[in-house]
Parts: C-alpha cells; sequence; structure tokens
C-alpha cells in the first residue's frame, strides 16, 4: 500500500458518541463487579409495554413480515405517523410524507443529509445532543453553537439566533423537550423562533423525540403539551423536517424505530437515500410501532408519572450538594446542573478543573457515572438520566453528597 490512509478523513473525523461511552465504561466496570451506578444511558429502565410485544410476535409467524417491504416504511405505519403528527404536533401530512427510519439518529443523519450543502451553516442551540455535529458535518455542513446557560434556563432567544445568523444560515436545529437538558420552550418563544425562522426563510430540523415526556408543576395536573414549532407558525410546514420514534416515550430504544415527516419532496429525496442505505427498517419493528401508535396509552403515563417522580427526587437530592446550580427540567428524562461550583476545588485529594475530570473523579471514587458537559458543549455541566429504578437514582446522589461533603 502507497497510500497510508486507512480510513477517509470524513470517518476519521467523526467522534465516538459520548453518552454511548461513558455508559460502555459504567457497564464494564460493573462487569468486572463494581458497583457503579449508572446516569448515562438516555433509555428507560422499563420494559417494552406488552401489547406491543405480542404484535412483535404475531408479526414474527407472519411470512408477510419475511420479505423486502418498501424502503420508505409499511404503509400502515406511515398512516400512523401522520395521525400521530397530526394529534401531537398539531400538523396535517399524507402518509407520503412520512419515511420511517432506522431509530431517530438515522432521521437525523438523513435530515441533515437532503437539506445540505458543503458550507451551509445550521444553528444549533446549545447544550446539544451529541449526535447532531456528527450528523451535521457529514452533510458537508458548518455546525454554528448559539449557547444559553443554566440563568436562561437553556433557552435561547430569537436575538441569539438572529446574532449568529449570516448568509450562509440554511437550517435551525430546535429541540424541545431537550436532550441533554429537559427544557422545554413555552409556547410563546417557540412561536417567535419560529416566526423568525419563516421570516428569513431558514428551514427548521426539529426534534420532537421527547415530545409525550412532559411534567407539571404539581404531579396531580395534566402535563403541558410540548408545542410544535409547525404548530406555533403552520407556515413553517414547508420549511421543517420533524424528526420522532417510539425509543422513548414507549420504551423502545432496542427496537430501532424511528421516522421523518416533512414537505413531499424532501421526504422522496430522503426515501431515496434510505433506499440504497438500508432498504426497509426491520417489519417486525414496524408492525410493534404500528402497535405502539394505535394501541392503548395507559403504559405510557405510568411510565411518565414515575419519571416525573424521579424528576423531583433527582432535583431534590442534587440542589442539597454545595456547588451544583440544578434547574427543574419540564421534559424528557434528563437533568443537567451547572457544576461549575464544584470545580478548581479539592475533592479526595484530587481538585477538577473541568467536568469531564469531574466526571472521572465521581466514577473512581463514588462509582457514579454521570456524561460531563464536553459531550454536548462547553464544560461546567453534568448530564444526569432519571430514566433508571428509584432506589439506585437516590443511592447514587446520596455518595456523590457524601463525596462532595
Amino acid at each position: 500500500m502507497t497510500d497510508q490512509r486507512r480510513l477517509s478523513a470524513r470517518i476519521s473525523a467523526i467522534a465516538e458518541s459520548a453518552t454511548l461511552k461513558v455508559d460502555a465504561k459504567a457497564k464494564a466496570l460493573q462487569a468486572d463487579g463494581r458497583p457503579v451506578i449508572s446516569y448515562a444511558a438516555g433509555e428507560p429502565d422499563f420494559p417494552t409495554p406488552a401489547h406491543i410485544v405480542e404484535a412483535a410476535l404475531e408479526a414474527v409467524r407472519d411470512p408477510r413480515n419475511h420479505r423486502y417491504t418498501p424502503a420508505a416504511g409499511l404503509p400502515d405505519l406511515r398512516a400512523a405517523v401522520a395521525e400521530k403528527t397530526r394529534r401531537d404536533s398539531g400538523l396535517e401530512v399524507a402518509p407520503n410524507q412520512v419515511v420511517v427510519t432506522n431509530g431517530g439518529k438515522q432521521a437525523v443523519y438523513q435530515a441533515f443529509q437532503v437539506l445540505l450543502d458543503e458550507g451551509d451553516e445550521v444553528l444549533v442551540p446549545t447544550p446539544y445532543w451529541t449526535t447532531y455535529p456528527e450528523a451535521i458535518k457529514l452533510a458537508g455542513g458548518r455546525q454554528v453553537d448559539v449557547f444559553a446557560g443554566s440563568e436562561q434556563g437553556y433557552l435561547v432567544t430569537v436575538e441569539q439566533l438572529e446574532a449568529a445568523r449570516t448568509d450562509r444560515t440554511r437550517a435551525l436545529l430546535f429541540v424541545s423537550p431537550s436532550n441533554p437538558t429537559g427544557a422545554v420552550y413555552p409556547p410563546e418563544q417557540v412561536k417567535a423562533i419560529g416566526e423568525w425562522a419563516l421570516e428569513h426563510g431558514i428551514w427548521v430540523v426539529t426534534d420532537e423525540i421527547y415530545q409525550n415526556l412532559t411534567y407539571a408543576d404539581d404531579p396531580e395536573a395534566a402535563p403541558p403539551r410540548a408545542v410544535s414549532i409547525v404548530e406555533a407558525v403552520p407556515g413553517l410546514a414547508d420549511q421543517a423536517i420533524l424528526v420522532n420514534g417510539v425509543a422513548k416515550t414507549y420504551a423502545m430504544t432496542g427496537w430501532r424505530l424511528g421516522w421523518m415527516v416533512g414537505p413531499a419532496d424532501v421526504i422522496k429525496g430522503a426515501a431515496n437515500l434510505q433506499s440504497h442505505l438500508t432498504s426497509n427498517v426491520s417489519n417486525i419493528s414496524q408492525r410493534a410501532a404500528i402497535a405502539a401508535l394505535t394501541g392503548p396509552q395507559e403504559p405510557v403515563e405510568e411510565m411518565r408519572r414515575a419519571f416525573d417522580r424521579r424528576r423531583r427526587t433527582i432535583v431534590a437530592e442534587l440542589s442539597k450538594i454545595d456547588g451544583m446550580s440544578v434547574p427543574v427540567p419540564q421534559g424528557a428524562f434528563y437533568v443537567y446542573p451547572d457544576v461549575s461550583g464544584l470545580l478548581g476545588r479539592e475533592w479526595a485529594g484530587t481538585t477538577p478543573t473541568t467536568s469531564l475530570e469531574l466526571a472521572d473523579l465521581m466514577l473512581e471514587r463514588a462509582e457514579v457515572a454521570a456524561v460531563p458537559g464536553e459531550a454536548f458543549g462547553p464544560s461546567g455541566f453534568l448530564r444526569f438520566s432519571y430514566a433508571l429504578g428509584d432506589e439506585p437514582l437516590l443511592e447514587g446522589v446520596q455518595r456523590l453528597q457524601r463525596l462532595f461533603s
């Protein structure tokens, strides 16, 4: 070999998913017998609801599902997604405006592939989910961070977005509820941002995978809706792509079933890409997703209530640690404390100066795994997922209380 390159520059530039990396490290330590409590993985600890599993078992036995099906998804599932989009996002779409993907990550990847050319800029409210930068980069785009800290509830403003806009701005990434912060934009702010994007002809890629996981101040009250940006500003429908899936709401992370919704020409382009990339999603997962979207929703509410209970516990307990500032999340299943008050101080003989060093200290001295802020943007923060059992959730935070006392 005269060319010493082993990998293309494009692939060499991809960073490993930081959340999966931390979770894998925690699981490896657990396998070695260490009692590590991990807040790293963004997945529900509940089993997939029984009626969804039964639908999958029936699908396995049906020979129709043993063959190729349309790359864009089963017609029944595309219709079910269109109905969910109408119900939860306030947007009327036809089934041909839906393409079913192998999880939400593929939907994110394909959204940027169909929108971006080399050098196009994407405004990314920061902190952001760790996969977005790689998907933008692989499409030839340039990420422009727009940072909102804990003092503003991790919610960017129109003024911040306008200050970051250039003549190369092609798209805005909009995520509410947010991973990693759990922040939910209030309806009036969603509308203001949507109207700004519409005025300037900016595409919006809106990740709505946590839209059914929101919480009220009163645990007995009905949770407020996460208002979709296309519902707040209907005129955006022709310049927006909605990304969603069954993973979080229905405890189906391993089923790998997501989708994207948008204008018919954009969705046709994504379907063409997918026809060469993966062909159809597993028919078994698709049949299960139909059952999830069209079947009883009581299990979803039971899980949401459990997440709300855990949310209240972890916020209350983390807030007891001097040096942690803990905004109360209104959605998803993450809390994202500002830990800058813990940095530069000595703990167990170590003085961490970054949240990455702090996370390493926590894992080594308290056997608690959390994802450092560097995975989502600036240092100085930690992401804790509270999608784990009530007992380990409390035990892990109590270990941190002892470490940082």
